[in-house]
């Protein structure tokens, strides 16, 4: 009976793992990859938060023209524009009870938060009923019918030389998107000839 000793193994194995120039290899190319990627999101991030605000604002209009309707009742939104933000006003005092105009005080009305705007973006200039206001408060209406104040809201990035106008239109209360700078005509008594 043959009793079996050490073998011997054929060649020398190769070593597992990688050399030094083999990871410098991989951490250069994950180190690009990384550079690409951030370079795309810094790209997307400014326009991504002037698109944001246009919503979050778009979202308070049309919340502020449904409640309207369906309370029967006048909304308000006021709007910053020296400190870049915007809120709803409601027709309910503090307590919930119905807030009387010229009987009760400004103060008691319940008005939402103040919802600011995205960092880096800011009120350009607000056109209410053709007549621009730039660094003040101001408060456009939305009635029970569906109707709103007529009002154009431009949001600019400054930095990034870009420009977007919610418009609302004054029958329906509706809202409609404009890219850049948005300026609507009056009309004239021409048009109704």
């Amino acid at each position: 009976m043959r009793v079996p000793g050490p073998q011997r193994r054929g060649p020398a194995r190769a070593r597992a793992g990688f050399t030094i120039l083999e990871l410098g290899i991989v951490l250069l190319i994950l180190g690009m990859v990384t550079f690409t990627v951030s370079v795309s999101y810094d790209a997307l991030v400014p326009r991504e938060r002037l698109n944001t605000s246009v919503r979050e604002l778009a979202d308070v209009l049309r919340q502020a023209r449904s409640e309207a309707i369906s309370r029967n009742a006048e909304f308000l939104v006021e709007y910053d524009l020296v400190g870049h933000r915007y809120r709803m006003i409601t027709p309910l005092a503090k307590d919930g009870s119905r807030w009387v105009e010229g009987v009760d005080e400004e103060e008691f009305r319940y008005a939402t938060q103040w919802e600011p705007l995205r960092p880096g973006v800011e009120f350009l200039k607000l056109t209410l009923a053709g007549t621009e206001f730039a660094g003040e408060l101001v408060r456009v209406r939305f009635d029970p019918l569906g109707s709103a104040s007529d009002h154009l809201v431009t949001l600019t990035q400054p930095v990034y030389n870009t420009t977007f106008t919610v418009e609302v239109l004054p029958l329906t209360g509706l809202i409609r998107f404009h890219e850049g700078t948005y300026e609507r005509e009056l009309p004239t008594d021409r048009d109704f000839d």
